[in-house]
């Protein structure tokens, strides 16, 4: 719904060849150099979870949409809309939280705006943040790229950050020991990308819409077949457990600390070993690029079965990220 959305009150009255990638990030030419920028705006309720707060996220989840453009991120915009009698002592633990961040990711935050809005109207706070990152030479990461026989690779456990939201909640009287994934990729991508360049042909790290989505979404833009094997899918058992309870798909639960990789499949094995050595312990294959029936992702079940993953419609929970 958020790419209809996109098409029909957006992309239709300013679109333009950055903009048609309907991508939250573009890769712009400045002479011979090129940028990665990137803009997004983070809402989670509640706003501290296991493993992860919503000023953490605000940086990591910025610094992670440069990475995907193949991109070292450089320099952040903060911009806060503040409901009137927020508390000061947790404005000021999300900015400690987003400074520490930022120091982590080896970003500077250089500017911003505060907006203070009536009692009632901002969910307490929502932070909207820029980024601005240098692009790799020799780098080439997009969601078109990817080509027949490439091998698709997660970095790490899919489903952790949605999961830990939903129980935080308190909604549904489950107790699991889940902590968010959220966190920098810095230093499992950037090595990755100087030691392979352009054979790592796209990057998208599972937000809104969970591994299923992304997935379609590079199914899509490079018009191909993407076929996974779901006992080879990296999923915590209390993620599992949690989802089945409620009757959800960890597949298309938010990931924050989570990189897909579409590499060519000659290095497929040198990176899985580059990702464990930097301590993505649980990094793997989980399927590979085909070339029909295009457009689609396939999932070969865990009892031999063929099952359709479509892009999620909707929002399976809301105020995440």
């Amino acid at each position: 719904m958020s790419h209809e959305l996109f098409e029909q009150v957006f992309s239709s009255r300013y679109g333009n060849k950055y903009l048609d990638t309907a991508s939250d990030k573009a890769v712009l030419k400045m002479g011979k150099n090129r940028i990665a920028f990137t803009s997004d705006a983070f809402v989670m309720s509640p706003r501290q979870v296991p493993g992860c707060s919503l000023g953490a996220l605000s940086v990591f989840g910025t610094v992670n949409d440069l990475l995907t453009c193949g991109a070292k991120p450089l320099y952040l915009s903060s911009s806060f809309v503040i409901e009137e009698g927020f508390l000061f002592d947790e404005l000021n633990q999300i900015a400690s939280d987003m400074a520490s961040a930022a120091k982590k990711c080896k970003v500077e935050i250089v500017t911003g705006d505060t907006k203070v809005v009536e009692r009632g109207k901002a969910d307490g706070v929502y932070i909207v943040t820029s980024g601005i990152g240098a692009v790799i030479q020799g780098v080439d990461v997009s969601g078109s790229n990817a080509r027949v026989r490439d091998r698709v690779i997660v970095t790490g456990s899919v489903g952790n950050h949605g999961v830990a939201v939903m129980i935080a909640r308190g909604e549904f009287g489950l107790s699991a020991d889940v902590r968010s994934d959220c966190g920098s990729l810095s230093d499992l991508v950037l090595p990755l990308l100087r030691k392979f360049g352009s054979k790592v042909h796209a990057l998208r790290d599972p937000t809104r819409g969970g591994l299923a989505t992304v997935l379609n979404e590079i199914s899509i833009e490079s018009g191909v077949a993407i076929e996974i094997d779901e006992k080879s899918i990296p999923i915590e058992p209390g993620v599992k457990a949690a989802c089945d309870l409620l009757g959800m798909d960890p597949l298309y639960m938010a990931c924050e600390g989570t990189m897909v990789l579409i590499v060519d499949r000659g290095i497929e094995n040198l990176v899985l070993r580059e990702l464990r050595k930097r301590g993505a312990r649980r990094a793997m294959t989980i399927g590979a690029v085909a070339g029909s029936p295009k457009d689609r992702v396939t999932m070969t079940t865990s009892i031999g079965g063929k099952r359709y993953l479509s892009m999620l419609r909707g929002m399976s929970l809301p105020r995440i990220c």
